[in-house]
């Protein structure tokens, strides 16, 4: 089957531990994701929604794996945009390595359909959200505010 599928990886001066949980913390979600915050227990087979400062939901899954502070797997549905909502779930994967003195993540989110509309708005998106994320936790401030 074609796939669509999208990979960053960013090295960020922390620890496994530290770069977890900025990933599953409500306030620290918020810093860097630009107002946004995921809303779960953060348990396997749990459902997810992601929202605007608002209440409104941009997005919503099921957590499918988790190894903290290795790897988290979420099943995603992108909610805002019909276009993109009617193209089904994704997937995304959350990797969290150390290397050497500082720590590798790479997120890859994918598809199961080609020229999938949510991974290219996506490919635009974690980028950003990323480079937020390393900023935050190497100086205490992002590099991109919402807008």
């Amino acid at each position: 089957m074609t796939i669509s599928k999208f990979i960053y990886t960013t090295y960020i001066k922390s620890t496994p531990e530290k770069v977890w949980e900025a990933i599953i913390t409500t306030e620290f979600q918020r810093q860097y994701w630009f107002g946004v915050h995921f809303e779960t227990d953060w348990k396997v087979g749990s459902s997810w929604r992601m929202l605007y400062p608002d209440g409104k939901m941009t997005d919503s899954g099921e957590v499918v794996a988790m190894e903290p502070p290795k790897r988290l797997v979420l099943k995603w549905l992108n909610e805002w945009n019909e276009e993109m909502k009617a193209e089904g779930y994704s997937q995304c994967i959350m990797e969290i390595e150390p290397v050497n003195n500082v720590v590798k993540l790479t997120v890859t989110h994918t598809m199961e359909r080609a020229e999938s509309k949510l991974v290219g708005a996506v490919s635009g998106g974690w980028p950003r959200i990323l480079s937020n994320l390393k900023s935050l936790l190497e100086t205490g401030s992002v590099v991109l505010e919402a807008k």
